[in-house]
């Protein structure tokens, strides 16, 4: 428990961050779930702008390293490629 002022208000912070993150990071799974579960070539192709823009939003923010962003983005592509052979 918070024993002073500025401890309350850290907590409230905290776990606003802790939402938007858990949001940003929902959305960001939910985006590259689409490219790597299309059916066909087209429909992950449509998809694979959006997928890419929200793992680089979820980089720059800090949600996820820069490392796993450019991970998931190359999962992303090599997928997309593998599909439309």
């Amino acid at each position: 428990m918070a024993n002073s002022k500025q401890a309350e208000k850290r907590i409230r912070q905290n776990e606003k961050a802790r939402e938007r993150n858990k949001r940003m990071r929902t959305s960001m799974r939910t985006a590259v779930k689409s490219v790597l579960r299309a059916q066909t070539p087209e429909e992950a192709q449509k998809n694979l702008p959006a997928a890419m823009k929200k793992v680089d939003k979820a980089a720059k923010t800090g949600v996820i390293h820069a490392n796993t962003a450019a991970r998931k983005k190359g999962q992303l592509a090599r997928a997309v490629a593998a599909l439309s052979k």
